[in-house]
Order: C-alpha cells, then structure tokens, then sequence
C-alpha cells in the first residue's frame, strides 16, 4: 500500500505460492500428478495483471480493493455516458473495476502501459504459467468493466469508446470449458503431469457459489473473507439501476448473479489484531477465536457504540471511494469488548446493506448459506441471523472456492452432466441456526441508525478524503 487507499501485489509472488500449494497438495494426497484428471482455477477479481510482448511482468498489480483511479472512473462516466455503460456492461464503473485501473496506467504509467501487450486477471497470470495458453472466463471477465454481461462477451462498445486495443484481451470462455493443457515447464516445478487439462474457473465469488451450492433460485450465500459479499443466483440478467449490487455472468453456463460487496469485512476485524490487538494477543495462534470470545462478552448493541467498516472504501451501497471507517458513539464506559463486538456488528449491518438491496430486485430469500473465515464462529453466525432476521446455514466443506474451482473443474471433464448436478451430489449442509426474535428487534432497532451514520458523514468523508 504504497499511498492511502492503493493496493497493489506481484503477480510472481501468486505463481511461486501455487508451485508451493499445488507440490504440498500432491504431497499430502499421496499421489503423483498422474493421478489428477482436471484443474479448476479461481482467485481474486479485478486486478490488472499486465505482460509485455515477452510474456513479463510490466508492474506490480493493481488488485481489487485500490481506490486510486476515481478520476478515471468520472471520465469514462462522463465520455461514454453512465446509462451507456450501463447498458454495455450492466454496471456503472467503479473503482474497483479494471477497465479505470488500465487508464490509470495509461495516464500515470505510460511507459508501463506503452509495454503492455496482454492484460490478464490474477487466477488468469497463473493459467498461463500452467499451459503458456491466454483465457478468462465469463464471470471473472464481468467484473473488468469491458465485459457484455447480458451477451456474455468482450464488450466493443467500451473497448472502441476508451481507446483500447482489443488484442489486450484474452478469449473469455464458460467456466468448465478447457483452456489448455499443463505445460512440461510447469509440470517440472509443480509435480503435475503434462497434459493435464486446465479448465476456465471462475472468479473467487463466482466459484465460491459454486462451493456453496448457490447455482439455483431461492439461496444467497454470505462470504466473510478480506471483503464481504452476499451472493444470489438469478436466471436471467436483472441489474441495479444505481449499481449498487453487480450484476454478472455465474459460474453456471447461462446463468447469472448479482452480488453486494462490503470491502472492509474480515478486514475489520484483521486490522484490529494488527494494529490494536498485538499486546494482548502476544502470538497466540488462534488471535480471531480470542477476539470473537472476547467480543461475545460485551452486549448486544455494545451500548450505543457503532463501527463503520469503510477502510478501504465502500462498494454496496455507497459506491463511495472516499468513505471512510471508525468508531460513532465512543464512551469512557467502553472497553476492548465493545470496540471488538462492535467491529462485527458493523460489518453485519454492512452485509444486510447488500441483503436489502438484492431483495428489492424481486429475488427471493429464503436462508442465507455462510462460508469463509467469519462463518467458522457460531457466534457470529448467530449474529447474522439476527441482522439479517434468516436462518444461517453452512456446509460441511468450507474452502468455497477452491471446492467450486474443483466442481468446475469435476464437470468439465464430464463427471458430472453439469454444474447443479456436481453441486447436488458433493455439497451437504452441516450447521444451521435459527434468528432469535428479540435480538433480530433489537438489531432491526440499531441497524436504523447504522443506516444513517453514513448519509450523515458522507460530505466529511469527502473533506477527510482531500487533506489525505
């Protein structure tokens, strides 16, 4: 993070973790590379890798949660028309988008984007160190900024109107489809066989549904990682018209989602163990149980105080780069407690921002499926349930990724006749809790003010933004 609010990672450090996941995978198995039929990719959306006619590195990678290129995002707004793009893509462009990211290059960077000759997403850069092969898939391609979501391809219309060379863009493919084939090179380094096929995947929360069953009408999935996101398979294409929640293609042929992303989610509670929490957690191993034990030792409501989880910006609702997080109704009555249980509640009202707003679309709810890091604590589950006043389910898997990646991956090779019946036959629920009516009123009650903190602030938000 060399500037407030950027965020950037080296594409190289992503393939020397895969050569060392896939070697220990293999190891633990107790198997030879032989052994795999197929590989599944899935990895985090938006960011701008970039190779030159060599096939190198130009720059670090500008990844998802960089809040950098506003500017840019004003200017594609205001040269091609919002309800134009819009109806090129199904969203308006954000921030975290690619497409701004790629100008900001272009205007901040020429010499690196003068270089550039192909533009990949993160899980794409480690495609082509398996197979030497170019290729996205549909889902993660949604997410650029440059995609045609409602027909599923390359968008001209954002392509000729920025200026941009279509040759940069890879083939964008269905998420099952092959992709290309281990290369020997790779197969050395990995323990991977030459010639095992590599399929499209999907991006991160694309295949997360897929792990999570998500892949037919009436299940929304809530997924507590870095970020936040409340997921909804939908059959044809509704979207938005603020862009509030994304519109994309699903990782299901045919098929796609909306989802709301709240980009401070886990982020709230890991900034907290870094920064506030090193004197007391001393090392222990299992920092998150501490805190989440601690915090489950202050009340509900943890009286009167609320955490605003923008530290990275806001996508849903605000599409607000310049947010920013904190504490509202601090006390000297306070204690660790609270600062720590209001950090969850902050970040559940945050989701039920996204939950609301799906619902307004006409989709229907009728439990939430959770999974990542925050969905192994009952005890914020059980908070979910009262915010979002749902039954809160999990499943026996909880990697939902890398398991949808490996679903994918399972129907390409013709295990299965598609994605439902992969999810059908591998996914089992395991835990389900019930919203408990008092707390779900007394959050109802809360989850009110929470609402208009932001609306509140938001002007001094801008202001805070600009002496920054």
């Amino acid at each position: 993070m060399p500037h407030p609010l950027w965020a950037e990672q080296r594409p190289q450090d992503w393939w020397q973790a895969a050569q060392a996941a896939i070697r220990g995978v293999l190891h633990e198995a107790g198997i030879p590379g032989n052994e795999i039929a197929g590989i599944g990719l899935s990895g985090q959306m938006h960011g701008l890798v970039l190779l030159d006619s060599q096939n190198q590195i130009v720059r670090p990678a500008i990844i998802w949660c960089d809040q950098r290129c506003q500017r840019q995002v004003d200017w594609i707004h205001a040269r091609l028309g919002r309800d134009r793009v819009v109806a090129s893509t199904a969203n308006p462009m954000l921030t975290g988008f690619t497409a701004p990211k790629l100008l900001w290059v272009r205007e901040h960077d020429p010499r690196s984007f003068e270089r550039a000759r192909k533009i990949l997403l993160p899980k794409d850069y480690i495609r082509f160190c398996l197979t030497g092969e170019f290729a996205c898939d549909v889902s993660d391609a949604s997410g650029t900024g440059l995609f045609d979501v409602a027909n599923r391809g390359w968008s001209s219309a954002m392509i000729d109107g920025l200026d941009l060379d279509r040759d940069l863009l890879p083939p964008a493919f269905e998420s099952p489809a092959l992709t290309g084939k281990v290369a020997p090179s790779a197969a050395e380094i990995t323990g991977l066989h030459a010639g095992t096929p590599v399929f499209a995947g999907a991006g991160d929360q694309a295949a997360s549904a897929v792990g999570n069953g998500i892949v037919e009408p009436g299940v929304v999935s809530c997924t507590i990682g870095t970020s936040g996101v409340i997921f909804a398979h939908i059959e044809k294409v509704e979207f938005d018209t603020e862009g509030r929640v994304h519109t994309f293609c699903h990782a299901v042929p045919g098929k796609w989602h909306v989802m709301g992303v709240t980009q401070g989610a886990g982020l709230s509670l890991q900034w907290f163990r870094n920064h506030l929490g090193r004197d007391f957690l001393n090392g222990v191993q299992d920092a998150y149980d501490l805190l989440i034990d601690e915090a489950a030792q202050a009340p509900l409501g943890c009286d009167g105080l609320f955490w605003l989880p923008y530290l990275m910006g806001e996508r849903t609702p605000h599409l607000d780069p310049a947010a920013r997080g904190g504490w509202i109704g601090l006390t000297a009555k306070h204690a660790r407690k609270h600062l720590i249980r209001s950090l969850l509640e902050g970040v559940s009202y945050s989701l039920k921002d996204c939950l609301e707003l799906i619902e307004k679309l006409g989709i229907e709810i009728q439990f939430v499926r959770a999974s990542g890091g925050g969905a192994r604590s009952l005890f914020w589950r059980q908070m979910l349930a009262d915010v979002f006043d749902k039954p809160v389910t999990t499943l026996e898997t909880q990697e939902g990724s890398a398991y949808g990646a490996a679903l994918l991956a399972m129907t390409g090779t013709g295990q299965f006749s598609g994605v439902a019946e992969a999810c059908h036959c591998a996914i089992q629920e395991a835990t389900r809790v019930l919203p408990q009516p008092l707390a779900a009123a007394a959050y109802a009650e809360r989850y009110r003010v929470f609402r208009s903190l932001y609306p509140a602030l938001r002007d001094r938000f801008q202001a805070i933004a600009s002496l920054a």
